[in-house]
Parts: structure tokens; C-alpha cells; sequence
């Protein structure tokens, strides 16, 4: 499968038009689009906040470098 990508900024939303393609007439090809994030900084600020409230839990605090280890590796046998 021949995997293309090509950003384009939507001026009319009733259409989008692609030029110089790399497929023939007549190929049959799929069409998924996908909207450029417009703030990753907000997502990105908020996944920090979580890290740090669960690096802070108590829990945590007993979990040893052995044991994410350990877990790492049982995930992988499974695999």
C-alpha cells in the first residue's frame, strides 16, 4: 500500500481540492482526515499536572526500580 500525506489549509469547508497526486487514474484509494490539534499546549500542561498528582501518590512512593523492572519484563514475556 502506497501511503501519501499532503497538509492543506480548508478555505471553503464544502470542499477540499488535492493536486499532483502520486496515483493513477481509475486507483481506488482511501481518504482519512484528521484536524491539526489547534492547542497542544493545553493537552500537554494537563498530562504534566497528571503525572505529577500520580508521581505524588503514596503508593507510588513504594515502587522500587526493581519492580517496574520486573513488570516491564513480565509485559514483554506475554508478547
Amino acid at each position: 500500500m502506497l501511503a501519501y500525506k499532503q497538509y492543506v489549509t480548508i478555505k471553503d469547508p464544502a470542499k477540499i481540492e488535492l493536486s499532483g497526486l502520486p496515483f493513477h487514474a481509475g486507483q481506488r484509494v482511501e481518504i482519512v482526515m484528521i484536524a491539526e490539534d489547534e492547542d497542544r499546549t493545553t493537552l500537554v500542561e494537563e498530562l504534566q499536572t497528571l503525572f505529577r498528582s500520580t508521581q505524588a501518590l503514596p503508593q507510588t512512593k513504594a515502587i522500587t526500580d526493581e519492580m517496574i523492572a520486573e513488570e516491564v519484563e513480565a509485559y514483554r514475556a506475554q508478547l
